[in-house]
């Protein structure tokens, strides 16, 4: 009798441990269960946007699970606390850019639209003195100073630097490298251009939505990804109806495309799925007594992630989030020898927080090089020669072109977010394919083959921090629905 008790009770145990595994199977082989308790039910709806979410990614070699660790726990305290600082929190921005594609919309009347500008005087000294391509003390004082106070107040030209040097700053500073370029930059010297905190206007749900924003993505996805107009993306609200279609034309479309083409899709994906979980995570909630309440919105999550209510492309949609995460993160460790070099200061005439700030890129750039499962961009345009050329500048204005679509969104503050996130991806691919220029730079003087913008800088950084952001708050959303359970 006993042994019996106690092999009873260790097939309860056994049972209760494995519920959650054998739900997520029976959910993954689409087989329903013939009894289970309505609490197991529950948990598996709750759970089903991440039951799926495990595992090795498509087109390379790193798994789900070892990503979440390394940003949760490396990156994501470190990037959150670096953007925070003075040098990357004020990014130069044109919002008033008409939409070169069809006629304006009109700016958005919600007020959570609006995106407040940064009065000239609480910018730092050292940032809105420079022109658009300086970023370090050096090449701030190469400015054209006349007025004595005015060097006195910048910091004159270093009597060290050797006139090679000062020769090769001005060379820097005409280098017309718009051919690098993966990204329409606005004109820094416009007078519409404004600094904006970026602290003070964060990203967040707005209630900018319906035909107008839809129209933005649905032109990035039909005109800009190499897909035919006889291809139809599932859930597409502004394509004719499929009735049941599932996607599976438009996937084996996709698998049959090659490598270049298929990343280039899961990058602009990963990039929306990044943008809708900000959206979720940060949403008004309350907007009571004057004082609006922001936080996470679990329904609205579900709704744009559950693989039941999305007919499997949630799960598809997360996992191009972090395919997106593993090609900036092998940016910034490709980049790092740019900024380690020692007249990179990220000078914003705060020579302390100049200071400490470049100590925390470079804490930054270790770890992301110690991560032991980049992606191989190798990998791409390494056919015939020609055609791989030919494949590489498609690939560029293709992007290009997505980021002179950003001026058609016509919330504010939308524009402002999704301007910078695509600027910082299109500094990415722009950093990839500049392997050898990286490679061959000058320890003591700028490069003219391989340049980076303060403007791309600012991009670069906080464009990586919203996706690493994006996991943190997936971490997030995942204890949430272990709540409503």
């Amino acid at each position: 009798m006993w042994k019996i008790t106690c092999q009873t009770f260790g097939l309860l145990v056994l049972m209760w441990f494995f519920g959650d595994f054998v739900l997520c199977w029976f959910q993954h082989k689409n087989v329903k269960p013939n009894e289970y308790s309505s609490r197991g039910s529950s948990d598996s709806q709750d759970q089903s946007c991440f039951c799926h979410l495990t595992g090795v990614l498509d087109d390379c070699f790193c798994d789900i699970e070892s990503i979440d660790v390394f940003n949760n726990f490396k990156i994501y305290p470190h990037i959150k606390k670096l953007t925070e600082k003075d040098y990357f929190r004020y990014y130069r921005v044109n919002l008033k850019r008409p939409c070169p594609f069809w006629p304006d919309d009109g700016q958005c009347a919600i007020k959570d639209c609006h995106v407040e500008p940064c009065p000239e005087s609480k910018i730092p000294v050292g940032i809105k003195s420079g022109n658009y391509n300086k970023y370090s003390q050096a090449a701030n004082t190469m400015s054209d100073i006349t007025d004595c106070e005015q060097a006195q107040e910048l910091g004159a030209i270093n009597s060290t630097l050797s006139n090679q040097s000062k020769e090769a700053f001005a060379d820097w500073a005409r280098h017309d490298d718009a051919q690098d370029h993966f990204c329409e930059l606005d004109d820094e010297t416009s007078p519409d251009a404004e600094y904006v905190d970026l602290l003070l206007n964060p990203e967040r749900y707005t209630g900018y939505k319906g035909p107008s924003a839809w129209r933005v993505w649905n032109s990035i996805y039909e005109e800009n990804c190499f897909k035919p107009r006889s291809v139809y993306r599932p859930l597409n609200p502004l394509a004719p109806s499929r009735g049941d279609d599932d996607g599976e034309g438009f996937y084996n479309w996709l698998e049959g495309l090659c490598l270049e083409k298929r990343v280039f899709y899961k990058l602009i994906s990963g990039l929306h799925s990044s943008i809708n979980i900000h959206l979720c995570a940060e949403y008004l909630l309350d907007e009571g007594w004057g004082k609006s309440v922001w936080g996470p919105n679990v329904q609205e999550f579900r709704q744009r992630f559950d693989p039941a209510g999305t007919k499997g492309e949630g799960t598809r949609r997360l996992k191009n989030l972090y395919f997106l995460y593993l090609i900036e993160l092998r940016a910034l460790s490709k980049v790092a020898p740019y900024f380690e070099r020692a007249f990179i200061n990220l000078y914003t005439g705060n020579g302390a927080e100049d200071s400490a700030t470049k100590e925390l890129l470079l804490h930054v750039f270790n770890e992301t090089r110690a991560f032991p499962m980049h992606f191989d961009e190798k990998s791409m345009f390494a056919g015939h020669k020609l055609e791989a050329k030919t494949l590489k500048e498609e690939f560029r204005l293709h992007f290009k072109n997505i980021s002179r679509i950003m001026d058609c969104v016509g919330c504010s503050k939308c524009r402002l977010w999704g301007k910078l996130q695509t600027q910082g991806l299109g500094t990415a691919l722009k950093i990839l394919f500049s392997e050898k220029e990286i490679k061959n730079l000058p320890e003591h003087s700028p490069s003219k083959g391989f340049q980076l913008t303060r403007q791309e800088i600012v991009a670069l950084l906080n464009g990586f921090s919203r996706l690493s952001t994006s996991i943190q708050q997936l971490h997030n959303f995942r204890s949430l629905l272990k709540e409503k359970r």
